[in-house]
C-alpha cells in the first residue's frame, strides 16, 4: 500500500541522488560540479515526469494516468485512485438521475422544473402531452411564454401557492397546478389532469337534478289529488280517475327507483367472474312472451334465436341489458312497427340485434342515448313511462362483459341496437353436452 508523499521522502530521494556526485567528487575532485550535475539530473527527471503528466492531462485520451517511480509513484497512483472515485461517483450520480427521471416519468402528473423567474430546465413526458411543451426544444424558455393564461401568470407572480390553481386549457383539459419550492431559487411545478373528476362532479350534479325532477312530477300529481280528495267529496268518475292517475304515478316512481337501484348495483359491482353459464335462448323465450303482452298486438315481433348459443357471464346483468333493449323497442315505436330480435353466432362472437322499422333516431341524439335520463322525445317518453335509464343500464352491464352497445339508425327505415359478446365467452358444444348429461 503506497503512502502519501512527504518532505522526508523528498529529502531522502535528493540525498540519494547526490550520493554518487559526492563519491565522484571525493575521488576525482571538483565536488561542487559533481553535486551540481546530480541536482540537474534530478531536475531533468522531474521535468520529464511533469511533461508526461501534462501530456496525459491535455492530450492523452486514456483514463489511466502514466506510471511513475520514486516520489512520482504515489502522485500517479493518487491520481489513479481519484479517477476511480470520480468514475464511481459519476456512475452513482448517473444512476440517481436515471431513477429520478424514471420516477418522474412514471408519475400520473405533469412535472416541470423551473427557476423562480420561470425558466424551464426540465419537464417530463406528461408535461409535453398535456401542456404542449417540447423537450429539449423548450429548455431555457420561460413558462409564461408557453402557457399564456392570465390566471396562471397572476398565480406565479403573486407567489401564493397555498392553494392550487385550476385552469381549463385550450385543449379542453381541466388542469390543477401546484407549485412547490424545489431547491434554492428553483420551483417544482406539478399539473394534474382533473378533467374526469370535473366531469364526474358535473354528472353527479346532473344526476341529482334529474332524479329530483323525475320524482317531483309524480309527487306533485299525488299531492294535488290527495288535497282534492281531502277538501271535497269527489264523484265516482272523478274518484276513479284520480285513483287511476295516482296508481300510474306510483308505478312510475316505483319503476324509477328500481332502475336506479339496478344501475347503482351494476356500477358498484366489482369485476365479475365470467364463469356463470347464461342460457340466453331460454331468457329470450320468456322475453318473447313478455314483449307480446307489453305490445298487446300493436307490433309485429319476430325472434331469431340459435337455441344452442349459451355464454359465460352474469345472468342478472345480461337479463337487464337484453330486456331493456327489447322493452325499449316495444315502448318507443308506434303501432304497426316490425321488430326483429336475433341472437346468433357471428365471426366476432355471440351477437344480439334488436331492430325496428320505426321513425328512427336523428344522428345528433345517438352519441348521448346511453347517458342517464337522456331522452329523445321527453314528452313521449314520460307518457310511455320511460325514465331515460334503460340504455345507461345496458351500457354498464355490457362493459362488465367486455362488450359495447352499437346504435345505428336510418330515419323511417331501420334502427338497430347491437352488441357482441367475445367468442371466448361462448360455451362450447362439449361443455353444453356435459351440462345436459
Amino acid at each position: 500500500m503506497l503512502e502519501r508523499l512527504s518532505w522526508k521522502r523528498l529529502l531522502a530521494e535528493l540525498l540519494l541522488a547526490c550520493l554518487p556526485g559526492l563519491l565522484l567528487g571525493l575521488l576525482f575532485g571538483g565536488l561542487s560540479w559533481w553535486l551540481l550535475l546530480s541536482v540537474l539530473t534530478v531536475l531533468l527527471w522531474h521535468f520529464h515526469n511533469l511533461m508526461r503528466l501534462s501530456h496525459w492531462l491535455w492530450l492523452d485520451r486514456t483514463m489511466t494516468p502514466p506510471t511513475g517511480r520514486a516520489s512520482w509513484e504515489p502522485l500517479f497512483y493518487g491520481l489513479y485512485q481519484m479517477q476511480l472515485r470520480n468514475r464511481r461517483r459519476r456512475r452513482e450520480l448517473g444512476n440517481l438521475i436515471k431513477r429520478f427521471r424514471s420516477g418522474a416519468e412514471s408519475l400520473p402528473d405533469a412535472v416541470i422544473l423551473t427557476t423562480e423567474e420561470g425558466t424551464i430546465f426540465w419537464c417530463n413526458g406528461l408535461a409535453q402531452q398535456h401542456l404542449g411543451l417540447r423537450w429539449p426544444e423548450d429548455n431555457g424558455q420561460n413558462i409564461l411564454n408557453l402557457l399564456r393564461y392570465p390566471e396562471f401568470s397572476r398565480y406565479l407572480r403573486q407567489r401564493d401557492f397555498d392553494k392550487p390553481l385550476t385552469l381549463v386549457l385550450n385543449n379542453k383539459l381541466h388542469m390543477e397546478f401546484r407549485v412547490m419550492p424545489y431547491s434554492e431559487g428553483q420551483w417544482l411545478l406539478v399539473a394534474r389532469d382533473v378533467t374526469q373528476m370535473h366531469q364526474l362532479e358535473g354528472a353527479r350534479r346532473n344526476f341529482f337534478a334529474n332524479v329530483s325532477h323525475e320524482l317531483r312530477t309524480p309527487l306533485t300529481v299525488l299531492q294535488g289529488y290527495l288535497e282534492m280528495m281531502n277538501d271535497a267529496v269527489m264523484s265516482e268518475p272523478s274518484r276513479s280517475k284520480a285513483l287511476h292517475t295516482m296508481s300510474e304515478q306510483t308505478r312510475r316512481m316505483d319503476s324509477l327507483v328500481k332502475q336506479l337501484l339496478t344501475l347503482s348495483r351494476i356500477e358498484a359491482a366489482p369485476a365479475i367472474d365470467l364463469k356463470e353459464k347464461v342460457d340466453v335462448p331460454v331468457m329470450l323465450k320468456l322475453l318473447q312472451h313478455e314483449a307480446a303482452t307489453l305490445s298487446g298486438g300493436r307490433h309485429e315481433i319476430h325472434f331469431h334465436t340459435d337455441p344452442h348459443l349459451k355464454v359465460f357471464g352474469n345472468d342478472e346483468q345480461l337479463r337487464s341489458a337484453i330486456s331493456n333493449l327489447v322493452y325499449n323497442a316495444v315502448n318507443h315505436t308506434p303501432a304497426g312497427t316490425r321488430i326483429d330480435i336475433s341472437w346468433l353466432r357471428s365471426k366476432q362472437g355471440a351477437t344480439l340485434r334488436v331492430c325496428d322499422n320505426g321513425p328512427g333516431i336523428a344522428p345528433e341524439h345517438i352519441p348521448r342515448l346511453t347517458e342517464r335520463f337522456y331522452r329523445v322525445d321527453k314528452a313521449r317518453s314520460r307518457a310511455t313511462g320511460g325514465s331515460g335509464l334503460g340504455l345507461a343500464i345496458v351500457k354498464h352491464a355490457l362493459s362488465h362483459h367486455n362488450a359495447r352497445l352499437d346504435i345505428t339508425s336510418v330515419p323511417n327505415s331501420e334502427t338497430c341496437f347491437t352488441f357482441t359478446l367475445p367468442a371466448r365467452l361462448i360455451v362450447s358444444g362439449v361443455m353444453q353436452e356435459n351440462a345436459v348429461h
